[in-house]
């Protein structure tokens, strides 16, 4: 087992160089398999057949698309800045894979014999990390759609901008609550905190908020909005081709690997064996096989991605960003309040463990209850009561008159002309 952050730093470079490729083809040959992943299970739902000819069950399908992407003409719009359009998925790209450098796969192993972590490293401050280097992406996006020249682009860039960064204070808030119990923000220290009992049965609110932050921090269905092809033809990426829209399309997979990968750490337990197999099995979290329950998780993740493009349609801009301000972020503030109130009086042993079970019930069924509640509709019906139907003083958009109504100018119709209709 790992012993909080003094097993690391003690590596030989040979070793810290080996675990760096290892995690760099895990993530390659983990993003090919999920396009795969994500066209068959698509296909189930819609009763389609999905990839079958390029290798067995197609899975060779996603290599083939990668082969013609790198063979494909590479093309640079005249009107591009062209050392800014180059750089961008090099920018969206880089920051994905290091993301990966503080996630825990599993405890300490031997590996070509040397005791060391199945970890590359961690740090004090490991989940601030992640979330820095996540943040560095979206420069990528940003410059990739500023940079092409073209205004659908440039559309799909400002979206992705306000988009990320809204989700992102969501996520961060949702995260807050996972530091308070597990007292640290080292991974390896959080995913130990979890050796009894999982987060995201203890901190559900937070479970929640942060499930759906990560969908809309990787730009995926159906908050896929800088990518919407009804509305910005591709988005961010309308301009690019070859091998450098391969590059965005493995920093979205590679992202959505991250982010899952985080959410099994700070909430499922991490590495940690599912309860019946844990008590049933001593050895179940010893050696390499924790590496089967940390993938088992992600990929519930990687579905419950799948699953969603699948089922939901996309959502109208204006509706998403008020859902992440007007809800999520007022939910995250108040759940942390809580969480840190029912901690204190934990720690100073003024509640005991059966009313703090109540206490969250209570905070969870509220959060949830706030979560769910529509907006209210009471105050527009109201107004619209008042507001005669042909009244376009109020600053509303001027609309032609009905056929026998003749012209209104510059507001409502004339008062005789009313009583006479």
């Amino acid at each position: 087992m790992n012993d909080g952050l003094s097993a690391f730093g003690h590596d030989p470079g040979w070793l810290i160089l080996v675990k760096s490729v290892l995690v760099f083809v895990v993530l390659v040959v983990m993003t090919l398999f999920n396009i795969w992943w994500e066209r068959k299970v698509v296909a189930r739902m819609q009763h389609r057949i999905g990839p079958n000819v390029n290798g067995p069950f197609g899975l060779l399908q996603s290599l083939a698309d990668g082969v013609k992407l790198a063979l494909k003409e590479d093309l640079i719009p005249k009107n591009a800045d062209k050392l800014v359009y180059i750089i961008a998925p090099v920018l969206a790209v880089i920051p994905a894979f290091i993301t990966f450098a503080v996630i825990p796969f599993g405890p300490e192993v031997s590996m070509f014999g040397q005791r060391t972590a199945l970890q590359l490293t961690d740090m004090p401050v490991a989940v601030l990390f992640v979330m820095a280097i996540a943040s560095i992406g979206i420069y990528g996006i940003v410059l990739g759609g500023w940079s092409s020249g073209s205004t659908y682009s440039l559309l799909g860039g400002l979206r992705s901008s306000a988009q990320m960064i809204s989700y992102e204070v969501a996520m961060g808030l949702a995260l807050v609550a996972v530091f308070l119990y597990a007292g640290s923000m080292s991974t390896s220290e959080i995913v130990a905190a979890q050796d009894d009992v999982w987060f995201a049965f203890v901190l559900v609110p937070s479970f929640v908020i942060y499930v759906i932050s990560m969908v809309g921090e990787t730009n995926r269905a159906p908050f896929d909005l800088p990518e919407a092809e009804g509305e910005l033809v591709g988005g961010f990426h309308t301009e690019y081709s070859s091998l450098k829209f391969a590059l965005f399309f493995l920093a979205e997979y590679i992202n959505m690997a991250t982010v899952s990968a985080l959410a099994t750490t700070l909430f499922l337990g991490g590495w940690h064996s599912p309860w019946p197999i844990s008590q049933l099995w001593e050895g179940s979290n010893e050696g390499y096989w924790p590496l089967l329950w940390f993938f088992g998780k992600v990929y519930f993740f990687m579905f419950l991605f799948v699953w969603l493009r699948g089922t939901l349609p996309r959502l109208r801009y204006d509706q998403f960003m008020a859902f992440g301000w007007k809800r999520l972020i007022p939910i995250s503030l108040v759940w942390i309040v809580a969480v840190a109130t029912v901690r204190a009086a934990t720690l100073d042993g003024g509640i005991d463990r059966q009313q703090l079970i109540i206490v969250i019930g209570v905070l969870v069924v509220v959060c949830l209850a706030v979560f769910f509640i529509p907006e209210s509709k009471k105050a527009a019906a109201e107004q619209q009561q008042d507001q005669p139907a042909d009244d376009t003083s109020s600053g509303g958009y001027p609309v032609p008159p009905m056929p026998a109504q003749g012209p209104v100018r510059g507001g409502a119709a004339p008062l005789a002309f009313r009583e006479e209709i």
